[in-house]
């Protein structure tokens, strides 16, 4: 989950590549080692909304590309779960383009997908670089008071709900402005993105995936955090209310060689609130 607003914009190319699983959509931008931009889920998300005011910072060092997720309305959809879905489609991304291996900045779900090909496809990834979500909540209620936001808002959506769930992901509600409310709004009514949404967020996939953890032999992603062997930075918002800050204790313990920054006075969208002081160390551990 994430956003910018327009006047933030940097200078891209947009291009798209054609594999076995359709068509992916991306912005392109720099020179230099390979750096992949994968954005979270949300009500009407994209990778442009969440990196584009980012963009500029890291073009200078690294050869750029924010990859749109199938389903979300811009790249071509695949069924599925969108989460997995979007695991493949960053090693089917990497491969059409000859991207041989690459750092990773992903936002929320986007960490997570980071994360799961870093563990299965580990000769990919270089370094990662998570935005929240990335874990377990230790502490915290499950589900959060975001994603109980997003479910009301995925069993019937209106323009009101999206206030509230855009206010629930910043420390600072001058961000949330009439400009990005009319940008999220539109963005959300697209069916491709709302059935995305639907199958992460609804109740009834939600319940599904409760009943399904409580009667599975497979461990949760979590618990194998420790086949995460590339250098991976953990940043977080320290009030952050869809994925609060105990969430990356149990990450920054199992993979070998984490480090977690917790910028203060900083909702969920870390790369918005935080951008100066995100990118700064991003950027250090980066190119460290």
């Amino acid at each position: 989950m994430g956003g910018s607003t327009s006047g933030d914009l940097y200078e891209s190319t947009k291009g798209e590549v054609v594999t076995e699983k359709g068509v992916l959509r991306y912005h392109e931008a720099g020179e230099g080692p390979p750096l992949l931009l994968l954005h979270g889920s949300g009500i009407g998300v994209s990778g442009w909304r969440n990196y584009r005011g980012n963009l500029e910072v890291f073009a200078e060092h690294f050869h750029c590309y924010i990859l749109e997720f199938p389903g979300f309305g811009i790249s071509d959809p695949v069924g599925g779960q969108p989460m997995m879905t979007a695991a493949s489609s960053v090693v089917r991304f990497m491969k059409a383009l000859n991207i041989e291996s690459a750092a990773i900045i992903g936002n929320s779900m986007g960490g997570i997908v980071g994360a799961h090909v870093a563990m299965t496809h580990p000769h990919l990834v270089t370094k990662l670089v998570t935005i929240g979500g990335v874990g377990p909540n230790i502490f915290s209620q499950n589900p959060s008071e975001g994603t109980r936001l997003l479910q009301e808002f995925a069993d019937g959506p209106s323009r009101e709900k999206l206030v509230r769930w855009l206010n629930c992901m910043v420390y600072d509600p001058a961000v949330i402005t009439e400009e990005r409310i009319d940008e999220r709004w539109e963005a959300s009514s697209d069916p491709a993105s709302h059935e995305s949404l639907s199958a992460m967020y609804g109740s009834k996939a939600i319940e599904e995936r409760q009943h399904s953890s409580r009667n599975s032999d497979t461990p949760p992603y979590w618990s194998m955090l420790h086949k995460v062997k590339c250098p991976t930075l953990l940043t977080w918002g320290r009030d952050d209310r869809q994925c609060p800050p105990d969430m990356p204790m149990l990450p920054m313990r199992y993979i070998p060689n984490a480090e977690l920054h917790i910028f203060p006075n900083c909702g969920h969208w870390v790369m918005i609130e935080a951008q100066e002081a995100f990118e700064r160390i991003t950027t250090e551990f980066l190119l460290r």
